[in-house]
């Protein structure tokens, strides 16, 4: 039997900020696709290999700037227009737009330098008890929507209901004065000067809106209104690369090389197959072509296609491990487990704390005919380790104690995905379970009575609402 999860279908969630926000995992693919994916216009990705170039471009700016790059965290926003913003917590949104529709590396990193001076200066969306005013509930409501599909179930549902005509209170809300955006070019300018990096690419890319801001505002790309591009803000960008030594400087070769593959898998996961082929056609025998014909080919199920292309990848680079990871996710499709785990572990020689690869790799193993049951606890508590709120290594983990008839601990480790979706009926009663069934005064017997009156509190807070 074929393994029945829909394409794309991982969540894992994430409390950023107080806000409760969904992240669909792009590159462990786990099922077996009839269509291809389609993403609705807010959903938040997240791709071990995009995640780790966006680190790349942004580490350097980021130091250069004063800030820890390990404090920023970094999220794609499924949207075709240009936009990038922060929120409290030192959290930076690209939508995934702003990625495509980008020339090169530096590009990129000059908005990212430019976002992180907003968050260096304290322009950012904050909590419920920090916003005031009559945009306060649209600006809530957008960054809180997903928590209505984590609460039903149906994330595509909450993702919909976030960016569904709530785009325009967060666009007025992010619409900065000129003294703010001034500043946070400043930031920019001396982070890339700081770094040896061009500000070329943050010119070209505000050069380019630029020329949007005749359009009608309905047409406009968000980051012109919340981002006005002035005549003054173009001369201090241009005043700086005259005086900078590191103008001609071209964009680094590896991270021209990262933005390439990023760009090729991003459009491959997000556009039409017609649309990839035709970018990326069989002439192109580029890495990041191939890379993107094998990534279409797949979400056709057109495996005899993807998976001679992918192993060719792995001819020329046997040690990439995201060309491992991806023939991986194709033999788990198709219920070839013993090969796709094998797969896995080649790509966590080279990534052995990729959590993505480890909690697939453990679902292949839980789908195996072969007992890895201890295996599979094994590496989902590693996963964990290094990861405590993933939902799907929970549930995994969950069924691997089941395996073992464990069932104690499965209802433990049920209660603890529970808690992090939001299902606090469901917390209530696995740790009732688990409670029976455990040994008192032990970590594991604490951690649930922490969940329980989590669970308890969530409910009481939800029935005040209601009244």
């Amino acid at each position: 039997m074929p393994v029945q999860r829909p394409l794309l279908s991982r969540l894992s969630f994430r409390r950023l900020a107080h806000v409760v926000t969904a992240l669909v995992a792009i590159s462990a693919v786990v099922a077996a696709p009839a269509a291809a994916q389609e993403f609705p216009e807010g959903t938040m990705l997240s791709d071990t290999e995009i995640g780790m170039t966006l680190a790349a471009f942004g580490r350097p700016i980021f130091t250069a700037g004063g800030l820890d790059p390990n404090t920023i965290q970094l999220h794609m926003v499924v949207d075709d227009s240009i936009n990038a913003f922060a929120t409290q917590g030192n959290n930076m949104f690209l939508h995934t737009g702003l990625l495509l529709k980008s020339r090169n590396s530096n590009e990129v990193i000059g908005v990212m330098a430019h976002e992180a001076g907003h968050i260096a200066g304290g322009h950012t969306i904050v909590t419920a008890q920090d916003v005031m005013g009559p945009n306060t509930i649209s600006i809530l409501s957008t960054l809180l929507g997903i928590a209505a599909g984590v609460a039903t179930g149906k994330p595509d549902l909450g993702m919909a209901i976030m960016m569904g005509g709530q785009r325009a209170a967060v666009g007025q809300y992010l619409t900065f004065s000129r003294g703010v955006e001034a500043q946070a070019d400043q930031f920019a300018l001396k982070a890339l000067q700081g770094s040896h990096q061009s500000a070329k690419g943050l010119y070209d890319f505000f050069d380019r809106l630029r020329g949007e801001e005749a359009l009608y505002v309905a047409h406009q790309d968000p980051y012109v209104s919340n981002h006005p591009v002035t005549s003054d803000r173009m001369n201090a960008v241009m005043t700086s690369m005259e005086a900078s030594p590191y103008t001609n400087q071209p964009p680094d070769p590896e991270l021209e090389r990262q933005y390439r593959r990023m760009v090729a898998k991003l459009y491959a996961f997000l556009k039409p197959q017609v649309a990839t082929l035709q970018k990326y056609p069989e002439k192109d025998t580029s890495v990041e072509a191939r890379y993107a014909r094998v990534i279409a080919y797949y979400r056709r199920s057109q495996f005899d296609k993807a998976m001679p292309l992918v192993d060719g990848l792995l001819a020329d680079m046997p040690k990439d491990p995201f060309f491992w990871q991806i023939k991986g996710d194709m033999l788990l499709s198709r219920s070839k487990t013993e090969p796709a785990i094998e797969a896995y572990r080649e790509a966590l020689k080279v990534l052995p704390n990729a959590t993505e690869i480890i909690v697939a790799m453990a679902h292949a193993m839980l789908e195996s005919r072969e007992d890895h049951s201890a295996d599979a606890q094994v590496a989902l508590k590693h996963a964990l380790a290094l990861d405590a709120q993933n939902p799907e290594a929970w549930d995994l983990l969950a069924t691997a104690y089941n395996r073992d008839n464990n069932a104690g601990m499965s209802a433990y480790a049920a209660a603890e995905r529970a808690i992090l979706t939001g299902q606090f009926g469901d917390v209530a009663r696995y740790s009732n379970q688990a409670e029976k069934l455990l040994e008192k005064d032990t970590p594991t017997w604490y951690r649930l009575q922490d969940i329980k009156v989590v669970a308890q509190n969530a409910l009481r807070d939800m029935k005040d609402r209601r009244r």
